[in-house]
């Protein structure tokens, strides 16, 4: 079998921890004319990850992923690939495969032939490539589609193929521009558990873009989020967006709280604010600001309460949808009171980091 799993690939722990990260950028920076694009990146990834590039559009994500595959050159720093500076290597003589949005299959030849095409071209005898090629349709879920072209495929199903192409040939590192991006919700949905199925099953290592925040904090070991050719911050998915490092991270991933008190700028989620009823008490130890609903949005398995506070500012509440159907809209132009555990927020400036008991002396003041 010669695709194999994480364990048969790099070998006992104790080996893989002597080896050197699958990827490790250097000060990498480039720039078109007088836009810079990446600004001077440092960046490790570890063999076997599943990592994240999250950010909007003109980040310098999709860029520092075709710097990585060597279709871009760098004007300043290092890339290396398994300890191997590769900086100046053109792209297939690096051990790494990129899987588009577009797929780029070869409409004119069977999914079979597409995915066996790079071992031909490397030129494994035919047995082996026709094994491998089977290994990598089961791998996929796309058995006895061999014989099949392109369009005769769902959206899905020719992502599926454009996977199995690049998995077939072992690169160290498999880098993935948005390759979900064409298809619908509930089909994306279902191919970030395939994707993180698949990549935990062969043990290579994943270098992921996005712009969705769903996917990254579905998928990913770790991820960096970028912005303005820069990264924010690096981390595992909840370590992101529980403590986000900056107010841009913070506002980026999912939908954030900003408050101010006491000089002290600090994160709540929508999820974690309590909308108390008319006569309930807060538990003991609780913030709490009294306001007004000015908005319900209903989205389904939830509802959203746009409340501005008193003193302003406009927060965002979340509440599962338990009750009878209408029932969240009845709030609408009601005062209501927020309520929220200290413990659950975040403070924004890490300089004053010292002044976050100022929270907590700020629980009782509006109760």
């Amino acid at each position: 079998m010669a695709i194999h799993s994480r364990e048969a690939r790099h070998g006992a722990s104790a080996k893989s921890a002597l080896r050197p990260p699958a990827l490790r950028l250097e000060g990498v920076r480039k720039s078109y004319g007088h836009v810079l694009a990446v600004a001077g990146v440092d960046l490790t990834v570890q063999e076997g990850e599943f990592f994240t590039l999250l950010g909007p559009s003109g980040s310098g994500k999709t860029t520092l992923l075709r710097l990585i595959a060597g279709f871009e050159r760098p004007d300043a720093g290092t890339i290396e690939l398994a300890g191997r500076d590769v900086t100046s290597t053109p792209p297939h003589l690096r051990q790494t495969n990129t899987v588009f949005q577009d797929y780029a299959l070869f409409p004119h030849m069977t999914v079979a032939d597409n995915i066996g095409y790079g071992l031909r071209i490397k030129g494994i005898p035919k047995a082996e490539r026709e094994e491998r090629v089977q290994t990598a349709l089961s791998m996929v879920r796309l058995a006895g589609l061999d014989k099949r072209k392109p369009n005769q495929l769902s959206g899905g199903q020719r992502q599926r193929v454009a996977l199995a192409r690049a998995v077939v040939n072992e690169p160290e590192v498999l880098l993935l521009d948005e390759p979900l991006g064409a298809l619908d919700l509930k089909l994306r949905q279902e191919m970030q558990l395939e994707l993180k199925r698949i990549q935990q099953k062969v043990g290579i290592t994943f270098v992921y873009v996005t712009h969705d925040q769903e996917e990254a904090l579905t998928m990913s070991d770790r991820m960096a989020v970028m912005a303005d050719g820069k990264i924010e911050q690096i981390g595992p998915p909840v370590e992101v967006y529980e403590r986000p490092a900056t107010e841009f991270v913070a506002g980026f991933i999912g939908i954030s709280n900003v408050l101010e008190r006491n000089g002290i700028r600090f994160v709540v989620r929508p999820e974690k604010l309590h909308m108390l009823e008319e006569g309930q008490e807060p538990r003991s130890g609780m913030t709490v600001e009294s306001g007004i609903v000015e908005q319900v949005v209903y989205v389904g398995m939830s509802t959203r309460y746009i409340v501005r506070l008193d003193r302003g500012e406009q927060l965002v509440a979340v509440r599962q949808n338990m009750d009878a159907p209408g029932q969240a809209l009845r709030y609408e132009g009601r005062r209501v009171r927020l309520a929220w555990v200290p413990g659950h927020t975040y403070v924004l400036d890490h300089q004053r980091a010292r002044g976050e008991s100022a929270l907590s002396e700020h629980d009782t003041e509006e109760r």
